[in-house]
């Protein structure tokens, strides 16, 4: 399958959203996903494999120290590209397997927040962060439904946000707890209110689409 096959198997995959006319840093990482999808297809490995590996990276993530969990995040983020590539090359893209991606996605991110609980964030707030996650995926996910055309908005909330700073704040996380012992806690309340944060702009941002999209 040639990039531009893959483009637009890609866009009609994911509400129309071309990547050949995103953002050069969008656009090399999707491109990238394209790249290692072919390659383990060639090597005959399945998105479902690609999945599960990624899942089993998550699920480990409250259980090493914040460094080595900001590995696992990156590691799991890819896992997390390469799945649908593999599928979309393979022509193994089915809705069932999206259904699949989903939630091991919500998992994988429950997993992250607990890795900032285990380091000693509030769990209320580990909490409320996974709760603005999964409503922004629901709003969107129930606006298709409904008769949204397309992602309705590309927002400051997505799962590559999620995915940056789960690895951006347990690395921090890490530091700070060898580097100033006692204050990991700080870090990791910081990371996850960061989180919160931008997940609600995005849900604003998401609204605010949904109402323009689906408006008598």
């Amino acid at each position: 399958m040639t990039w531009e096959q893959y483009a637009a198997a890609w866009s009609a995959l994911h509400g129309g959203f071309d990547p050949r006319t995103a953002s050069p840093v969008v656009r090399g990482w999707i491109r990238l996903a394209y790249r290692g999808g072919r390659l383990l297809a060639n090597l005959r490995v399945g998105p479902t494999t690609v999945t599960v590996a990624g899942l089993l990276l998550c699920a480990a993530v409250p259980f090493v120290p914040p460094l080595a969990g900001a590995l696992l995040v990156l590691l799991a983020g890819i896992a997390d590209a390469l799945d649908g590539a593999v599928a979309v090359v393979c022509g193994r893209a089915t809705r069932l397997g999206f259904i699949y991606d989903s939630v091991a996605d919500r998992l994988g991110e429950l997993a992250w927040l607990a890795a900032f609980w285990v380091a000693g964030a509030p769990g209320w707030l580990a909490v409320a962060g996974l709760a603005v996650s999964w409503l922004h995926e629901y709003v969107r996910a129930r606006a298709a439904v409904g008769g949204m055309d397309g992602l309705g908005a590309v927002t400051v909330g997505e799962r590559p946000t999620r995915v940056s700073v789960a690895a951006v704040g347990l690395a921090l996380t890490g530091v700070v707890g060898l580097t100033q012992p006692g204050s990991a806690g700080t870090a990791a309340l910081i990371a996850v209110t960061v989180w919160c944060v931008l997940g609600l702009i995005g849900l604003g941002q998401l609204l605010a689409a949904v109402r323009r999209a689906l408006i008598d």
